[in-house]
């Protein structure tokens, strides 16, 4: 029957009631007094009328309560329909949750409604959704409910509704029902496949005889679909929870990845680069869109060459690589000292997945290890800039020149053990007063030293003054020395300093290069340190008017040393003003 025959079936029911209702107060009032005789109708025609009209009154308000019965339905039916449909059209677990609980509220008339479902953790019922005839969400502390109807109906999978729990003999023994004073009360299960997920409880502390039998059939039905609707919004929460975490583990890889100061590459069992991190992209200097998902010997050319026998090799053998190469990459001006680290890629199974590459970038480390040889470690620190410290360049220094002097002679009589911790002992003393005073060690050449003041790398205003206070602390080390020492072992240095422009930089090939100083500069500071007997330090004219204020040093005859043709005027150095 449709919305609109009811309607209007209600309306002529309405109607006739009212026609009867008018027709038995006009039979009512055409009866005559009692004792008077007339011409009205016998009483007894009048009387099966009444009967009559009763009769009919009687079923027309059977039908009219039918009727009512069915409208209830037919709305129910119509609410279930509509509530169906949006819960149905959701994921949001809250929303449906909500929309369940005031759905259930307006169908029976309930003055509050819980919705429980079984916790995944403890494996008990925990209280949901719980809400008001006024669709506002009920505080915990209101949660006055009786939990032996709801574990009932969670144990047995049974609805239970009853319509003065005070006076329901099933329910005599429950203090909560009689604590909280609760009368009508309707709660039926949440069903997945006979499982049970939760309850729906629905009461009203206040009046008798709300609920129904029919209100508990008409629940059952809606908690059977409800139920399906929740456990997807469930579902849905705990896959989209899930993704979450999975995309915050992922993103929370790629800014490890992301953050590592080595390159990380992956390759796949088909070549593809799968896996390329911003070290890399800043290292190799090919950008991640040009290498990801790319043939990695097409991506990387510049060092695919020199790496493939590598991966070639790990893909088939197994086990961890090493390689240190030297290339030059796009993007970048200089050629990069670059090492790989190579290893198997696995899943969980130990399939192979392909190779994992680990590149870093050791040029400037090379480069530092390189100036580490001969610089102090304090003044490591302070180059700021390696590479234009390293360009050849024209710089005014102080260069000196040490030479143990004898050892020739004196290496013929001893053992190459000994005779080596015999040198090391004098070499040592030269390099302590060449760092103290942070000069800069050129080389070792066999029994001698050079050392560099106010390079680039350590610049020095006062350098001629560093280098000659080197050569005092040389000397009176060797003289400390000597006092340990016996006779045989005691040997002396010749030392040589002279001021002037050089040529500074790296020297050598491209295998092997040293920083050191070319020119006319270096020549004579070595004739001098070659003329200079045991013990002596000598000076170019250019050393002494650098130091002429503080140090004792004593005027020699000029000498012409081999290479030159004009006498140099030298000094003799012999310690400090004042001592």
């Amino acid at each position: 029957m449709s919305n609109s025959t009811i309607s209007q079936t209600q309306t002529d029911l309405f109607k006739l009631h009212d026609l009867i209702e008018h027709l038995a107060e006009t039979i009512s009032g055409q009866q005559p007094p009692a004792g008077e005789s007339g011409s009205a109708r016998p009483i007894g025609a009048s009387s099966e009328i009444m009967r009559t009209l009763r009769v009919v009154k009687s079923t027309v308000e059977l039908v009219e309560h039918r009727l009512e019965v069915q409208e209830k339905e037919r709305r129910q039916m119509s609410a279930l329909h509509e509530v169906g449909a949006v819960i149905n059209s959701s994921l949001d677990q809250t929303q449906v949750l909500n929309t369940v609980m005031d759905t259930i509220i307006s169908l029976t008339g309930a003055e509050r409604g819980f919705l429980m479902l079984v916790s995944d953790q403890k494996n008990e019922l925990v209280v949901e959704v719980a809400r008001n005839i006024q669709r506002e969400t009920i505080a915990e502390s209101s949660f006055e409910i009786s939990r032996s109807i709801v574990k009932t109906v969670a144990d047995t999978g049974q609805p239970i509704v009853t319509t003065n729990a005070q006076a329901d003999p099933r329910f005599l023994n429950q203090a909560s029902i009689v604590g909280y004073n609760l009368r009508s009360i309707l709660c039926v299960p949440l069903k997945i496949k006979e499982t049970t997920i939760g309850v729906l409880y629905a009461d009203n502390r206040i009046v008798s005889g709300v609920f129904t039998d029919s209100d508990r059939d008409l629940l059952a039905t809606f908690a059977n679909q409800a139920a399906v609707a929740i456990e997807n919004a469930r579902l849905f929460h705990q896959i989209r929870a899930q993704l979450g975490h999975i995309t915050e583990i992922t993103n929370l890889m790629n800014d490890v990845f992301d953050s590592i100061a080595s390159g990380v590459i992956t390759i796949d069992e088909s070549d593809f680069i799968s896996l390329y991190n911003r070290a890399a992209e800043r290292i190799l200097g090919v950008p991640g869109h040009e290498a990801l998902e790319k043939p990695y010997l097409e991506a990387l050319s510049p060092i695919s060459a020199m790496v493939e026998p590598v991966v070639e090799r790990v893909k088939n053998e197994g086990g961890f690589h090493n390689l240190e190469i030297d290339a030059v990459l796009p993007r970048r001006s200089d050629a990069a000292t670059l090492t790989f680290n190579f290893s198997p890629l696995r899943d969980i199974q130990q399939k192979s997945m392909g190779v994992a590459v680990v590149v870093e970038d050791i040029s400037e480390k090379k480069r530092l290890e390189s100036v580490r040889r001969y610089l102090p470690p304090a003044l490591v620190d302070r180059v700021r800039d390696v590479d234009a410290a390293q360009r050849p360049q024209r710089q005014t220094l102080s260069i000196m020149f040490a030479d143990v002097r004898g050892f020739s002679t004196f290496s013929e009589y001893l053992e190459p053990e000994q005779l080596i911790q015999i040198i090391n002992q004098y070499f040592t003393l030269a390099a302590r007063a060449i760092t103290e005073q942070e000069g800069m060690i050129d080389k070792f050449m066999g029994d001698a030293v050079m050392a560099l003041f106010n390079t680039p790398l350590n610049p020095q205003p006062d350098h001629a003054d560093r280098a000659a206070r080197t050569a005092l602390m040389i000397q009176a080390k060797v003289a400390e020395l000597h006092q340990t020492l016996p006779e045989e072992e005691r040997l002396h240095l010749g030392i040589g300093i002279h001021t002037g422009e050089a040529v500074v930089g790296n020297i050598g090939s491209q295998s092997r290069k040293d920083y050191s100083a070319l020119g006319d500069v270096v020549n004579l500071a070595k004739r001098l340190q070659e003329i200079a007997k045991p013990g002596q330090t000598l000076l170019s004219q250019a050393v002494y008017e650098q130091i002429q204020d503080w140090a004792d040093v004593e005027e020699l005859p000029p000498v012409q040393v081999k290479g030159r043709q004009t006498l140099e005027q030298i000094y003799l150095l012999r310690g400090e003003l004042y001592e």
